[in-house]
């Protein structure tokens, strides 16, 4: 590769992260958020030398990748929560039913979305708006919609960019913003705990989790779980509501869960477990990503994420604890 090719490339890969955070938001999809980016990338590389610099690159480059997630979006899948798509089962009639992959909002490492510096109002945004709960909330709009929406409320940009980019008007920029907020305030996330850095109410409470869930004591699970907390577990469509029915399952088919080991870690702007289950050589081998909601100083939410073949290599988690 020549020098100019090099500086190229080097140039390019400087906008990476924020394309791939803009791309995830976008499509849902973590592997798929990173797929669009190097289609991006590549179609940029190839077409460099036709850059005439009448925008910035990096708006150039969000053109770009906002063509490659419009062209993704048009196969009409649109990822969601199980609790996008069913009611909650009550723990006696529980059944795990697995869903095709395609269905599911994935997680996403941090490190792969979130700016490395920045100023703490930029960041607070952007943990805020990479979160489970938000992005399902954006897989509702319809996909130019969502562009106009993530473009003007979480980036920040003009509508008169935004227009720019979209080969649009301003009014017409504006309109779509207005509807997406209307749909977004019908879809509204719970709201959840400011968690960067993690305060010290907030690091108590996850030691305790961790303790109780590796200690599998019921009671003091619960105490640290809100009334109306959910648990899901993706791939499978089930998800259980309230202290009951998630102790129920715990205690029922979850009990192969006893005697497991957590191993902290940081997804979609929140805390996150890796999940071990104990095997008969006295080791732990992977069994779950746990994504957790911290809201008014408690877990809101559980979500766990079993297909960990996917997971852990994203995360750079051990394929395997030692005894």
């Amino acid at each position: 590769m020549s020098d100019a090719a090099t500086a190229t490339t080097d140039e390019l890969d400087k906008y990476r992260r924020e394309l791939t955070g803009y791309c995830y938001r976008m499509l849902g999809s973590s592997f798929e958020a990173e797929d669009a980016v190097q289609d991006t990338m590549v179609r940029a590389w190839k077409a460099i030398e036709s850059f005439e610099g009448r925008s910035s690159l990096r708006s150039w480059l969000y053109r770009i990748a906002t063509n490659v997630c419009l062209d993704a979006l048009n196969a009409g899948n649109r990822r969601a929560r199980p609790m996008d798509l069913t009611s909650p089962t009550p723990v006696a009639q529980a059944q795990l039913v697995k869903q095709p992959e395609i269905t599911w909002l994935e997680p996403i490492p941090d490190g792969r979305v979130l700016p490395s510096v920045a100023d703490p109002a930029e960041t607070a945004v952007s943990r805020e708006t990479v979160r489970l709960a938000f992005v399902a909330a954006l897989q509702h709009l319809p996909p130019k919609q969502r562009a106009v929406l993530i473009l003007r409320e979480v980036l920040a940009w003009k509508a008169s960019e935004v227009a720019e980019l979209l080969d649009t008007t301003v009014a017409s920029v504006n309109s779509a913003l207005q509807r997406a907020r209307a749909t977004l305030a019908e879809q509204a996330p719970a709201a959840s705990d400011t968690a960067n850095p993690l305060d010290e109410e907030q690091k108590a409470l996850l030691e305790r989790y961790v303790a109780a869930f590796e200690g599998y004591d019921m009671k003091a699970l619960t105490a640290l779980l809100h009334e109306d907390a959910t648990m899901s577990m993706p791939p499978y469509d089930l998800w259980l509501q309230g202290h009951d029915d998630i102790v129920g399952w715990m205690l029922g088919v979850g009990d192969v869960c006893r005697g497991s080991k957590l191993v902290a870690t940081v997804a979609n702007g929140s805390p996150a477990f890796a999940h071990y289950h104990p095997t008969s050589d006295g080791g732990f081998s992977p069994w779950a990503l746990i994504v957790l909601e911290l809201r008014d100083g408690k877990v809101g939410g559980m979500d766990f994420f079993l297909d960990t073949e996917r997971w852990f290599p994203l995360f750079d988690l051990p394929a395997r604890l030692e005894a």
